[in-house]
């Protein structure tokens, strides 16, 4: 084999052409030697490493076409996939394997990619050529992410408001965008705007294209559906017959027909030319939020609700033929493969991610296995069979997902989800079940308790930098807020709140003057003022002797030699015991010496200190 394959698993990035068969195996392996994913050769014998998880089907699809069995040929060429690493150069796209859909479920996860600016992820699409991803947020942002590194590429404001649907036209040469104010824009693949209009007074839940691209069709809160002509934006026709809002509309990929979905728990087949409805689905028992044709045959029609489940039907019936079950919560999104028709991918609120194969039941152990409507012999009478979940991702994201889109060549998955994150997914390298494992799977305690999580220094430092923001923004609404506790705690007339502050900008009104009280000095201006009935009261009437504070008992103990105040307190009068012999400290002089500096007053004699302490009956007795 000349080349080896990169694979689409998200692993390989570009690929080196080796001669010899087991030199390409050995290569392939030493291509995913770092846990990060990318081509990581020895750092002194050259090549640079791959930083980030990259995918290149290319060689893949080199691989298939090189090797595929010609016409009036009947010896297999390919060899089977095999459960072992060393099968990674056999891999082939998901075109080559169309009636192999488990081989394309997306169970591995591939880069998550987030805006520095972080908002709610509404919408997520693939560019029609699969280079690129785009995302729309509730910030009316337009986010370009790199298909293939995953790399951010730019950024542009294309709404005012929150940006609600995005589809690309059949001729993959216009885009069309909805938003919750109603308003419907034209955009060219350069995403230079050329025209804006206002389709529905209420938000735009869902546009689609027509097969041949001349018209488009809205869904509105205002629970009708509108037809436009794309070249002069004029208004065909309107449809109505919801009982309540709109949320999700799709035409067929090749014939004149609409579904609807509702807030009224219906799902609802239009003829787009009359304008009639022509039948109406019913098995929801919730508000439907996504309905979607199948988009290579066009036969089988999805729908998912609130109320935990996704139906199919078959439209060729006018009946649901399989009932999609394993989710715990509302169902907000789903999505056909572009190539597998039996893949069928839902997501929920909690995050979770179910993919289903609608040619596998998949029953839990102890669950019998039911015949599908299809092997019956009236399958328009037989029961609907239920389809269980092929494989789940229980953490694919912290919060409810709502858009995923699969690339155009079916290899990889994007989701945008409210918790302001878009990932990637892709299958697993063949023999590789480390991902069962992953913090996706299992949550991220117990991937981190078994080792198979660990957050980066970058990271960390990027939550810490988001912290100290949070707490910085707390701090700054704080100190704008009123003190909540006491002043001084334990003195009465002190705890009181803050007073509000007065038109004139202080906190009492203007200058005022505080009231003199016999034995103390004035009290300092610009605090908060004392409640005198509140002493006096406390106090009996009159003011408390020298040397006793107020709400101390009788027999508490002097204050302490030295004792000074708190900021702020008011100064003690003179005669307190412990400190009357302290000397108050002198005010600056400004002498032929000092020049106006401030001098330390005495200290107090040692002797004087002794006899004070001797007066009170202390050290009387010589040692």
């Amino acid at each position: 084999m000349k080349g080896v394959c990169s694979l689409f698993d998200g692993l390989v990035s570009p690929v080196s052409s080796i001669r010899d068969g087991g030199s390409a195996r050995a290569a392939v392996m030493d291509g995913y030697g770092d846990d990060r994913g990318g081509f990581d050769r020895d750092r002194r014998g050259g090549g640079r490493p791959n930083r980030r998880n990259a995918t290149d089907i290319g060689a893949t699809y080199v691989h298939w076409m090189q090797n595929r069995r010609r016409n009036g040929r009947n010896a297999r060429v390919f060899e089977a996939e095999r459960p072992s690493a060393s099968y990674v150069e056999d891999m082939l796209p998901p075109a080559a394997r169309k009636g192999k859909a488990a081989d394309s479920i997306p169970a591995k996860h591939l880069h998550s990619s987030l805006n520095k600016v972080r908002h709610p992820v509404n919408v997520v699409k693939w560019t029609p050529e699969g280079r690129r991803l785009l995302t729309a947020s509730t910030s009316g942002e337009f986010t370009l992410w790199n298909g293939t590194g995953f790399n951010f590429e730019t950024i542009m404001q294309a709404h005012d408001c929150a940006v609600r649907a995005v589809t690309y036209a059949h001729n993959d040469e216009w885009l069309l965008s909805a938003d919750q104010d109603g308003f419907v824009k034209y955009w060219q693949t350069n995403f230079n705007n050329l025209k804006s209009f206002q389709a529905h007074a209420d938000p735009v839940r869902d546009l689609a294209f027509a097969p041949t691209d001349s018209k488009f069709v809205t869904a509105s809160d205002d629970a009708s559906l509108k037809i436009f002509d794309f070249a002069t934006s004029a208004e065909q026709s309107t449809l109505t017959g919801h009982q309540w809002d709109a949320k999700c509309v799709d035409w067929h990929p090749t014939k004149g027909l609409l579904v609807s979905g509702s807030k009224d728990h219906q799902v609802k087949l239009w003829d787009p030319r009359t304008g009639r409805c022509l039948t109406t689905l019913h098995g929801h028992k919730n508000t439907v939020s996504m309905a979607k044709f199948e988009p290579t045959n066009g036969v089988l029609l999805a729908s998912c609700a609130r109320d935990q489940t996704a139906r199919v039907f078959d439209i060729r019936m006018m009946r649901d033929v399989f009932l999609l079950k394993g989710h715990d919560a509302e169902i907000n999104s789903l999505v056909w493969h572009p190539i597998h028709s039996a893949l069928l991918t839902t997501a929920s609120g909690k995050g979770t991610m179910i993919h289903h194969l609608l040619n596998e039941q998949n029953p839990p152990s102890g669950t019998p296995a039911t015949i599908s409507p299809y092997d019956s012999q009236n399958p328009s009478e037989a029961p609907t069979q239920t389809i269980h979940p092929a494989h789940k991702t229980e953490f694919a994201h912290d919060y409810s997902i709502w858009s995923m889109d699969w690339h155009p060549l079916g290899h990889i998955l994007a989701t945008g989800s409210n918790d302001k994150v878009t990932r990637f997914w892709t299958r697993p390298r063949p023999g590789d079940d480390s991902y069962l494992n992953d913090r996706w799977h299992i949550g991220q305690s117990a991937a981190e308790a078994q080792g198979t999580w660990k957050k980066n220094e970058a990271q960390r430092q990027r939550e810490e930098e988001e912290a100290e923001a949070e707490d910085e923004a707390d701090g700054l609404v704080d100190q704008k807020m009123p003190s909540r506790g006491a002043l001084l705690p334990g003195l009465p007339g002190l705890n009181a709140p803050m007073p509000a502050p007065f038109p004139d900008g202080t906190s009492t009104g203007g200058a005022q003057t505080s009231p003199n009280i016999p034995g103390f000095p004035p009290l300092p201006q610009g605090g908060p003022p004392i409640d005198l009935a509140k002493l006096l009261e406390l106090s009996g009437g009159r003011l408390p002797p020298p040397g006793q504070l107020p709400g101390m008992p009788a027999n508490f103990p002097p204050l302490p030699p030295g004792f000074q105040p708190p900021p702020g307190f008011p100064p003690l009068p003179p005669g307190l015991p412990g400190i009357g012999n302290t000397p108050t400290p002198t005010p600056p002089t400004n002498g032929a010496n000092g020049g106006g500096m401030r001098r330390r007053a005495p200290l107090p004699s040692q002797e004087e200190s002794l006899q004070e302490q001797m007066r009170q009956g202390r050290y009387t007795k010589a040692r």
